[in-house]
C-alpha cells in the first residue's frame, strides 16, 4: 500500500495542478469556465487512458511493442518540453496558442504534451509495477480526477480575481509563467541527459 501511495503521489507531483494552470494560462483567458472544464475533462480522459495502458503494459510497450528503448522516449520528450519552455520564455502564452486549434479540437493538445510526458508515463509504469492492475487503475483515476478538479477550481478563482485586479493578475501570471517555463526547460534538459546516460554503454 505504501508503494501504491508513493506511485500515486509521484503521478500527482508530475501533473502538478498549479504548474498545469500556468501552462494553460491562455485557455484560462480565452475560454469560459464551462467550456474550459469540458475541454480539460476530455484531455484528462485521453491522458488517463494512456496512463492506464502504460500501467498495464509497463516498459514492455517500448521494448516489445515499439522495439525501442525507454531512453529514446526520455530524450524525445525532453526535447519537446525544452522547445515549449523556450518558446514560452521568449513569447509568453502566445507561443502556446500557436500550438492549439479551436476549443473543440484542443483536448488532444492538452493531453499531449501537457499531461502525457516522460515523467507521467514513468510514474504510470511504476504504479503498474508496484501494485496490482486494479489498484494501479484506481490510483490513476483518482489522481487524474483530483488534478482536473483542482485546475478547474483554479480557473474559477482566476476569473473571480481578474475581474477585480486584471492588471495585477496579468503581470503576476506572466512573470510566474516565464519563471515556470525556465523550470520546465531545466527538467527537460535533465530528461535528455538521463536518456543519454541510459542509452550509452557503461
Amino acid at each position: 500500500m505504501a508503494d501504491l501511495l508513493k506511485g500515486a503521489l509521484l503521478l500527482f507531483v508530475m501533473l502538478n495542478p498549479f504548474l498545469l494552470s500556468l501552462y494553460l494560462r491562455d485557455l484560462f483567458e480565452d475560454l469560459d469556465a464551462k467550456t474550459f472544464a469540458a475541454v480539460m475533462t476530455r484531455g484528462a480522459l485521453i491522458g488517463g487512458a494512456v496512463f492506464a495502458i502504460f500501467a498495464i503494459g509497463g516498459d514492455r510497450i517500448f521494448s516489445d511493442v515499439l522495439s525501442v528503448r525507454f531512453a529514446s522516449f526520455q530524450i524525445f520528450g525532453g526535447v519537446v518540453f525544452a522547445l515549449i519552455g523556450l518558446r514560452y520564455v521568449f513569447q509568453g502564452p502566445a507561443a502556446l496558442r500557436e500550438l492549439r486549434g479551436t476549443p473543440e479540437h484542443i483536448a488532444g493538445s492538452i493531453a499531449m504534451p501537457v499531461l502525457i510526458g516522460p515523467g507521467t508515463v514513468s510514474a504510470s509504469v511504476m504504479l503498474g509495477a508496484r501494485a496490482s492492475i486494479a489498484q494501479a487503475l484506481v490510483a490513476i483515476a483518482i489522481t487524474v480526477t483530483v488534478v482536473v478538479v483542482a485546475v478547474v477550481i483554479l480557473k474559477r478563482l482566476y476569473d473571480a480575481v481578474k475581474r477585480r485586479n486584471a492588471a495585477l493578475v496579468e503581470r503576476y501570471m506572466d512573470f510566474v509563467g516565464r519563471i515556470s517555463a525556465l523550470v520546465i526547460g531545466t527538467i527537460a534538459v535533465e530528461l535528455v541527459l538521463r536518456g543519454i546516460d541510459a542509452w550509452r554503454p557503461n
